[in-house]
This record gives C-alpha cells, structure tokens and sequence, in this order.
C-alpha cells in the first residue's frame, strides 16, 4: 500500500482524492487545505489539515494547486528528501523546492466541481528525477487510471498548448454558437448531436481528414454571405482567422 498526502482543495485535488478513495493500491494518509469544511464531504475530517508543520509521513506528496502557488507550497514543506509532485501541464519540474525528490503528475483533463468523471481513461502524464521515484508515481497512476505515460517538461508543455487549442478554444466556440442562436431564437440543442459527431469522428479519422465545410471547399460565396450576417465584431474576427487557418492549411509560404 503506498501512502499519499494530497496538498490542494480545488477541482483536480477533489477528483483525485475521490479517485483514490476507490484505489486498492493507495491509502490516502491525509490532505491539507487552508479551509478544512471545503474537503470534509470527501475524506474523513481528522484526515484533513490546514496546518504544514501537521503533515505526517508518506511515500508521496501531491501538490494540487494553482501553477503560481506550486513553488510557495513547495518551499513551505516541513521535510527533506521525499517525493514531492505537481498536478501542472504548464509548470516544469524545476518549480518544485530542490529540498525534496521532485516529480509531476499531471491528468490531462478539465475538471469541473459538479462534473463526474471517469478517471480510469484519463492520461495521466508522469515525470520523475530518477527511475525509482518514476516507478512509484507509475505504480500509483495504474492504480486508477489505464492510460499512463511518461512525458518530460517539454513535452508536457507541448500537450498543454495543444490541449488549450481542443478544449479552452474549442469551449468558447461553442459559447459563440450558442450567443448565436440565442440572438436569433434558435434552440442551441439543435446543435449538439452535430458537436458530439465531430467530436466522435476523430476516433476513426485523422482532424485534417475530418474537416468539413466552406472553408474547406473554398465556397467564397458562402463564407462573405456569412461574414454579412455576422453583426459583432469580435465574432467576425474569430470567423476570419479561423477561415484563413483552414483554407491555408498544409500550404507553405
């Protein structure tokens, strides 16, 4: 059994306390955050602490908070030599204090408070300073995920950025589809079987196969029609970015 401390009370720190409730390979020892009650509906309350210096042993520290607060936290621990990880797509390893074994443990997924999710089929993107230290956060993430893998600073950075693009842009997209609609009074549930089927088909096909549309055909009759219609700017402006993205797409200049 290995025993892990969870640091943090937000969104990735509450699923990761409740996915590891339901884990037979991993005891959680304790969890520490500033307001005990925020946590007290997921984990016994003695296990809850708002105090550093009332940290007990464990094989594994969690720090699950903000990527401005990850070196703060870190510097703030009362011990040496243990293995310490951030939850950050964004943060390299180097943010962590040097006092401590540093790692990372990063689920790739947007996390909401009210939103279940499955954690079994989430990435969970590991990193450590050394193969031992890489083999006890690996022993810990199969204990409640099947898709672990090993990805460096680097990397991780990388699936970040791409991450921004298919999640945080592609969310605002639909928020502007929906103002849309709601401008003209068009129920937004029309478009959603249109949005779960594009989501769906990058599981048979390659994005740049996928791809549909004006842009795509070059309809520029379309596309100015469209553009017409379009009454707010910053609308307009996304709709023309967007359309010259597709329409250069693969092209060399």
């Amino acid at each position: 059994m290995i025993r892990i401390t969870i640091i943090g009370s937000g969104n990735v720190a509450q699923h990761l306390i409740k996915a590891f409730t339901k884990s037979e390979l991993v005891e959680i020892v304790q969890v520490y955050s500033r307001k005990k009650e925020t946590l007290s509906s997921l984990i016994e309350f003695d296990k809850i602490t708002s105090d550093f210096e009332e940290l007990q042993e464990s094989d594994l520290y969690i720090i699950a908070v903000s990527d401005k607060a990850i070196t703060d936290v870190s510097k703030q621990l009362p011990f040496q030599n243990r293995i310490v990880v951030h939850t950050s797509g964004a943060a390299s390893l180097d943010v962590l204090d040097a006092k401590n074994r540093k790692g990372v443990f990063y689920p790739l997924q947007t996390f909401s408070k009210n939103k279940e999710i499955d954690f079994s089929i989430i990435p969970l993107c590991l990193e450590a300073e050394n193969t031992f230290d890489f083999r006890v956060l690996e022993t810990v993430a199969k204990s409640i995920s099947s898709a672990v893998f090993a990805i460096n600073s680097d990397q991780r950075k990388a699936l970040h950025v791409a991450a921004v693009f298919v999640n945080n842009f592609t969310n605002h997209l639909y928020q502007i589809g929906q103002e849309i609609c709601t401008e003209h009074k068009v129920p937004f549930e029309i478009l959603k079987p249109l949005i779960q089927e594009t989501a769906e088909k990058i599981n048979t096909l390659n994005p740049v196969d996928a791809q549909t549309g004006p842009a795509k055909r070059n309809d520029i009759n379309t596309i100015e029609a469209h553009l017409e219609y379009l009454t707010n700017e910053n609308q307009k402006n996304i709709y023309k970015i967007l359309t010259q993205s597709i329409q250069h797409n693969g092209k060399t200049f």
